[in-house]
């Protein structure tokens, strides 16, 4: 079956996302037609270069492109300064230079700090994804977010940089854990919540299968999860209006993340789930959405075999009300000491807040069951 193509209309910095199956073996013939000499730099982690690593550097020499891998530790940590130092320093001891083009091959970290190393090296490299987990095909490879983590919170250093072009590889989930397909399909679920309801009926319908591996359900929600994105992107590439809305659950699930040290204790898809109850529960207690529709999300998370709260996750306990939303003060939407929420009307239409009350949101999580 033919590949389907999602454009990212961004003028001058349109690409495509090729979403189908076999997206890694017919790579070369992709990214052989955006170098400007046969050399590339493939950027991955030790768990996918022994997964997928082998299978890239075939297409790529199939199609005359010399290349070389740069392999690094799996995990969230690997988003940090200490990596981002050692990859630039490494891409530029390859003798990468400004015109070449560098490959994520990866998840969400690989990609998020792979695209920040090609946005900072020589004043921006072109870089390519080819993400390997349900997440980064529908949601982080997409857009041109890039950035590390800090300590005082996650993707608080990084550079808009959009990548030349996406390939999802629908084969390549086969190879995920059970665990990592179910953080991925947070991001899913995320955007039937916040503006396509009949989408999020979809999802309570086919999820189950999605989950278990039907390969044709999975290529259509990680179409419709990109075609979703990439309208959002274009309207607003560089996050300063509707795009915010991309980040329903992620004030909360940021925050969580932070408190677990960015550990393999909460993933980022099981934060954002977490968060986006959360976010639905918070918009109810407010008198913004009906309570049914914040219990029907979070009863499909759950039957996902996703956390939908506090009560789900392990170690909640100690996490203060005060703790949380201190860790909620650091997101990027703060303005004016203010925090920006995307909250909920119902299924199908989020909003976003601005002037949150830090006070109130406080109160709420105190009367969160953990």
């Amino acid at each position: 079956m033919s590949p389907e193509i999602v454009k990212v209309a961004l003028k001058a910095r349109s690409y495509d996302i090729v979403v189908g199956e076999g997206a890694i073996a017919g790579a070369g013939v992709h990214l052989s037609a955006l170098l400007r000499r046969p050399f590339a730099a493939i950027v991955t982690d030790d768990a996918v270069n022994a997964l997928h690593g082998e299978r890239l550097r075939g297409a790529l020499a199939a199609a005359g492109v010399r290349n070389e891998t740069i392999s690094l530790p799996p995990g969230e940590a690997t988003k940090s300064f200490a990596m981002l130092e050692q990859l630039t320093e490494s891409l530029l001891g390859l003798g990468v230079e400004r015109g070449d083009l560098i490959i994520a091959l990866g998840g969400g970290v690989i990609g998020d700090l792979t695209g920040f190393a090609a946005a900072i090296l020589r004043r921006g490299c072109r870089f390519a994804q080819v993400p390997t987990t349900l997440l980064a095909q529908v949601d982080s490879a997409v857009g041109g977010k890039t950035a590390i983590n800090s300590r005082h919170g996650k993707n608080l250093i990084g550079a808009f940089h959009q990548p030349s072009i996406v390939l999802a590889d629908i084969g390549a989930l086969d190879t995920l854990p059970a665990r990592q397909l179910r953080a991925g399909y947070a991001e899913i679920v995320k955007y039937g919540a916040l503006g396509d309801a009949p989408f999020f009926a979809w999802l309570e319908t086919n999820g189950a299968a999605i989950l278990r591996g039907d390969r044709s359900l999975r290529r259509t929600a990680v179409v419709r999860s990109c075609t979703a994105k990439a309208r959002i992107v274009e309207s607003d590439e560089r996050d300063d209006g509707v795009r915010a809305l991309l980040n329903l659950g992620h004030t909360f699930g940021h925050a969580l993340e932070t408190l677990c040290g960015f550990s393999d204790r909460l993933l980022h898809g099981e934060a954002v789930a977490a968060g986006m109850g959360l976010a639905f529960d918070f918009s109810a207690a407010e008198g913004l959405c009906s309570p049914d529709d914040a219990a029907r999300l979070k009863a499909h998370l759950r039957a996902s075999g996703l956390p939908a709260g506090l009560a789900d996750i392990e170690g909640a306990k100690s996490y203060t009300p005060s703790a949380l939303v201190a860790a909620m003060m650091q997101d990027k939407k703060v303005e004016q000491g203010d925090l920006t929420l995307i909250l909920a009307r119902r299924i199908g239409e989020a909003f976003v807040a601005r002037a949150a009350s830090a006070g109130k949101v406080e109160r709420f999580l105190a009367a969160q069951p953990r």
